[in-house]
């Protein structure tokens, strides 16, 4: 392994087992943080599009595919990660010698996990949405926008794979640029299949695939050129069944565990349905400004996966409890910030999204009640990261178990108690939070994470 400022420059990638644990998840969280906020910002610049040129209802059907998106290819996704975690592992080990092939087989096993998609996606969808239940007005839409983003799963796969890859080698920044290429990418193509081919919804999900190519074909340019690893030699393209095996041993727990946490929120969801109108729009209004709550988290436990990746299998476990205890530390303050925000100004944040008056009531009063929860969700964050970094597997499993027999627990004995009704659907949220966060930290604690890379 070359030195950190040597290998950062010459290669391309970041040695994160060198250095002060708290500026080098900063300077990583960072721009991921901002890649997110963007992604965050053109996915409401998107749906103005749709809903601007296409209509209501193709907008209802693509919004409604959310949840049931992120469950048909939340596989791909554990993949991703999985493949990310190998590879962090590897580096931070220094066994060059695999790193390529390991590169390359991970590309196997994203084509297997994307034809495992596109079936279901072409077979499953309506199953899928009708067990949702969803209006018949934008069914169709939803149909469409379902299968064809799944028939372009392997460019979705590749270009999650490929960033996960590059987070590995300790590189955040470059994610961030070709992210940002993406997105425009996405709008421009978006507008000139709304408005010049008239292909509404259809038109919409080829634009997302056809940009998400054009991501995958600069992230691997980039990679080929900077990292020497990614570099075509004899034998790096062979088969390897044990790094295959490996790869899937790692990735599928955390396919598992997105698939769980999706079929959780969906089950609240159904609950959150029965309150009717108002409560479902005041309920996505507040969904969305979580997002951008969680975006601080998310960025830090993808920082902390690729950190404790590579100081796990350089075994430094000393580095892996610094960090851990560094995003702690980041989370507590972040969460107290948001507190007060809510506490404070949540009708305000609300009337940027509505203007429904009793729609930001409601929705106000859900953020005073779930802001005392942040605190806890950043923690799922921080654990996640560290574990899934550390290829705990066990605890992947335990953490969609968890959260879907919390939600699913709390949600429905809540909203029946007469004082409490509708307000149980965000006490659901904080408390399957609280719950899930402290055994996050029991798991953490018990220390099993040390001893599951071989």
């Amino acid at each position: 392994m070359q030195p950190a400022e040597e290998t950062k420059t010459k290669n391309g990638t970041l040695d994160m087992t060198e250095g002060s644990p708290a500026r080098l998840l900063l300077a990583f969280t960072v721009p991921m943080l901002l890649g997110n906020i963007f992604q965050q910002v053109y996915n409401l610049v998107d749906s103005i599009v749709v809903g601007k040129f296409v209509g209501s209802n193709e907008l209802g059907g693509i919004g409604c595919t959310g949840s049931v998106h992120y469950l048909i290819f939340s596989i791909g996704f554990g993949m991703s990660v999985g493949v990310g975690v190998l590879i962090s592992m590897l580096y931070g080990a220094g066994e060059e010698e695999r790193l390529g092939r390991a590169i390359y087989n991970s590309f196997y096993v994203l084509a297997l996990a994307a034809l495992l998609i596109t079936l279901i996606g072409g077979v499953g969808t309506e199953v899928i949405l009708k067990l949702m239940d969803t209006p018949k007005a934008v069914f169709p839409h939803a149909v469409t926008y379902l299968r064809v983003t799944a028939f372009g799963s392997i460019a979705s796969l590749l270009y999650s794979g490929l960033f996960s890859i590059m987070r590995a080698f300790g590189d955040s920044k470059t994610p961030v640029l070709i992210m940002i290429f993406s997105c425009v990418c996405n709008v421009a193509l978006d507008l000139v299949m709304v408005l010049c081919f008239q292909m509404g919804v259809a038109g919409v999900a080829l634009a997302t695939v056809a940009a998400q190519f054009l991501a995958v074909v600069v992230s691997f340019w980039h990679a080929y050129r900077s990292i020497p690893w990614f570099r075509i030699r004899a034998g790096v393209g062979k088969p390897d069944r044990e790094l295959m095996v490996k790869t899937l041993q790692l990735g599928l727990p955390i396919a598992g565990q997105n698939a769980l946490i999706a079929l959780s929120c969906n089950v609240l969801q159904r609950v959150v349905n029965g309150f009717g109108e108002t409560l479902v729009t005041a309920n996505t209004a507040v969904s969305k400004i979580e997002q951008l709550v969680q975006q601080p988290f998310t960025s830090l436990s993808s920082a902390l996966t690729a950190f404790t990746g590579q100081n796990v299998g350089a075994r430094k476990y000393d580095r892996v409890r610094k960090g851990f205890r560094t995003g702690c530390l980041f989370i507590v303050a972040v969460s107290a910030a948001m507190l007060v925000v809510m506490q404070l100004f949540g009708r305000q944040i609300l009337g940027l999204f509505v203007s429904d008056e009793s729609v930001i009531k409601i929705g106000a009063r859900a953020l005073q009640i779930t802001s005392w929860f942040y605190v806890f969700l950043g923690l799922i964050y921080v654990v996640r990261g560290t574990l899934n970094g550390a290829g705990d597997t066990v605890y992947s499993a335990l953490n969609g178990i968890v959260e879907l027999c919390c939600r699913i627990g709390f949600a429905y004995p809540l909203t029946r108690v007469p004082q409490i009704g509708m307000w149980g659907c965000f006490l659901c949220s904080g408390f399957t939070w609280m719950v899930t966060g402290l055994l996050s930290l029991w798991r953490y604690l018990a220390g099993k994470w040390e001893k599951t890379y071989t």
